[in-house]
Protein backbone atom coordinates (compact mmCIF):
# COMPACT_ATOMS: atom_id res chain seq x y z
CA UNK A 1 0.00 0.00 0.00
CA UNK A 2 1.73 3.78 -1.39
CA UNK A 3 0.97 6.71 0.49
CA UNK A 4 -0.89 9.11 -1.54
CA UNK A 5 1.00 12.13 -2.76
CA UNK A 6 1.19 15.50 -0.28
CA UNK A 7 -1.05 17.66 -2.23
CA UNK A 8 -0.62 21.39 -1.53
CA UNK A 9 -2.85 23.77 0.75
CA UNK A 10 -5.84 24.59 -0.66
CA UNK A 11 -8.41 27.48 -0.37
CA UNK A 12 -10.07 25.86 3.24
CA UNK A 13 -7.13 27.88 5.37
CA UNK A 14 -5.89 30.49 3.45
CA UNK A 15 -2.27 32.32 4.88
CA UNK A 16 -2.36 35.50 5.60
CA UNK A 17 -0.02 37.30 3.17
CA UNK A 18 0.44 40.43 5.34
CA UNK A 19 0.87 41.89 8.84
CA UNK A 20 1.32 45.25 10.18
CA UNK A 21 3.70 45.85 12.93
CA UNK A 22 2.51 47.92 15.97
CA UNK A 23 5.20 50.78 13.81
CA UNK A 24 2.39 50.74 11.31
CA UNK A 25 5.17 48.77 8.56
CA UNK A 26 3.38 46.24 6.45
CA UNK A 27 5.57 42.92 6.21
CA UNK A 28 5.18 40.81 3.41
CA UNK A 29 5.20 37.55 4.92
CA UNK A 30 4.91 35.54 1.94
CA UNK A 31 8.07 36.90 0.78
CA UNK A 32 9.44 36.36 4.34
CA UNK A 33 8.19 32.77 4.35
CA UNK A 34 9.29 32.14 1.01
CA UNK A 35 13.20 33.32 2.30
CA UNK A 36 12.85 30.14 5.54
CA UNK A 37 11.64 27.69 3.28
CA UNK A 38 14.14 28.41 0.78
CA UNK A 39 17.38 28.16 3.85
CA UNK A 40 14.93 25.43 5.01
CA UNK A 41 15.44 23.33 1.80
CA UNK A 42 19.07 23.93 2.05
CA UNK A 43 20.05 22.62 4.91
CA UNK A 44 17.17 19.67 4.73
CA UNK A 45 17.18 18.46 1.33
CA UNK A 46 16.07 15.37 1.54
CA UNK A 47 12.78 17.35 1.70
CA UNK A 48 12.55 17.50 -1.72
CA UNK A 49 12.31 13.59 -2.48
CA UNK A 50 10.44 13.34 0.66
CA UNK A 51 7.24 16.04 -0.08
CA UNK A 52 8.23 17.21 -3.30
CA UNK A 53 7.00 20.87 -4.75
CA UNK A 54 3.85 20.40 -2.26
CA UNK A 55 5.77 20.30 0.76
CA UNK A 56 7.16 23.55 0.04
CA UNK A 57 4.09 24.90 -0.70
CA UNK A 58 3.25 23.66 2.68
CA UNK A 59 6.15 25.04 4.08
CA UNK A 60 5.60 28.50 3.20
CA UNK A 61 1.66 28.76 3.68
CA UNK A 62 2.77 27.38 7.79
CA UNK A 63 5.50 29.86 7.61
CA UNK A 64 2.57 32.21 6.36
CA UNK A 65 0.83 31.55 9.90
CA UNK A 66 3.95 31.48 12.22
CA UNK A 67 5.15 34.80 11.16
CA UNK A 68 1.53 36.33 11.42
CA UNK A 69 1.34 34.69 15.09
CA UNK A 70 4.84 36.18 15.93
CA UNK A 71 3.71 39.73 14.77
CA UNK A 72 0.49 39.33 17.09
CA UNK A 73 2.21 38.68 20.25
CA UNK A 74 4.80 41.46 19.42
CA UNK A 75 1.36 43.58 18.76
CA UNK A 76 -0.48 42.76 21.62
CA UNK A 77 2.23 40.74 24.12
CA UNK A 78 0.14 37.41 23.79
CA UNK A 79 1.67 34.37 23.89
CA UNK A 80 1.79 32.24 20.52
CA UNK A 81 2.59 29.20 22.06
CA UNK A 82 -1.05 27.63 21.65
CA UNK A 83 -0.60 28.37 18.05
CA UNK A 84 2.48 26.81 18.18
CA UNK A 85 1.56 23.74 20.05
CA UNK A 86 -1.74 23.13 17.66
CA UNK A 87 0.65 23.24 14.55
CA UNK A 88 3.23 21.03 15.94
CA UNK A 89 0.05 18.31 17.04
CA UNK A 90 -0.99 18.47 13.56
CA UNK A 91 2.59 17.98 11.97
CA UNK A 92 3.21 15.15 14.44
CA UNK A 93 0.35 13.23 13.87
CA UNK A 94 1.73 13.32 10.28
CA UNK A 95 4.86 12.19 10.89
CA UNK A 96 6.88 14.77 10.70
CA UNK A 97 10.02 15.16 12.66
CA UNK A 98 9.38 18.32 15.40
CA UNK A 99 12.90 18.48 15.78
CA UNK A 100 12.59 20.05 12.15
CA UNK A 101 9.56 22.75 12.88
CA UNK A 102 11.93 24.17 16.11
CA UNK A 103 14.95 24.67 13.46
CA UNK A 104 12.30 26.13 10.90
CA UNK A 105 11.45 28.05 13.44
CA UNK A 106 15.29 29.27 14.38
CA UNK A 107 15.74 30.26 10.74
CA UNK A 108 12.28 31.89 10.84
CA UNK A 109 14.29 34.23 13.82
CA UNK A 110 17.02 34.54 11.76
CA UNK A 111 14.94 36.13 8.61
CA UNK A 112 13.38 38.21 10.98
CA UNK A 113 16.31 39.46 12.70
CA UNK A 114 17.84 39.28 8.79
CA UNK A 115 14.99 41.57 7.09
CA UNK A 116 13.31 43.52 9.58
CA UNK A 117 14.42 46.49 10.47
CA UNK A 118 14.50 48.23 14.14
CA UNK A 119 13.34 46.91 17.44
CA UNK A 120 10.28 45.44 16.05
CA UNK A 121 12.04 43.14 13.91
CA UNK A 122 14.17 42.15 16.91
CA UNK A 123 11.34 41.15 18.87
CA UNK A 124 9.75 39.07 16.13
CA UNK A 125 12.60 37.43 15.65
CA UNK A 126 12.77 36.96 19.55
CA UNK A 127 9.17 35.56 19.27
CA UNK A 128 10.56 33.18 16.80
CA UNK A 129 13.41 31.74 18.97
CA UNK A 130 11.32 31.16 22.22
CA UNK A 131 9.12 29.76 19.95
CA UNK A 132 11.75 26.72 18.64
CA UNK A 133 12.87 26.59 22.03
CA UNK A 134 9.63 25.70 23.44
CA UNK A 135 8.76 23.12 20.91
CA UNK A 136 12.78 21.75 21.64
CA UNK A 137 11.55 21.74 25.35
CA UNK A 138 7.97 19.99 25.01
CA UNK A 139 9.11 17.08 23.18
CA UNK A 140 5.45 15.48 22.14
CA UNK A 141 2.67 17.38 21.62
CA UNK A 142 0.25 14.60 21.11
CA UNK A 143 -0.85 14.87 24.60
CA UNK A 144 -1.36 19.05 24.50
CA UNK A 145 -4.07 20.32 25.88
CA UNK A 146 -5.82 22.92 23.92
CA UNK A 147 -7.40 25.66 25.80
CA UNK A 148 -10.06 27.67 23.47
Amino acid sequence: MSARPLLPPSGGDAAPVSAVLADGRALDLVVLATAICHRYREEFPDEEQRYGEAGNAWCVHDNQHLLNWAVGAVNDGSDMKDDVAWLASVLESRGFPIERLARNLDLAGDIAGDRVAGPEGDRVSGVLRDAAEFVRSYGSFRDWVFVP
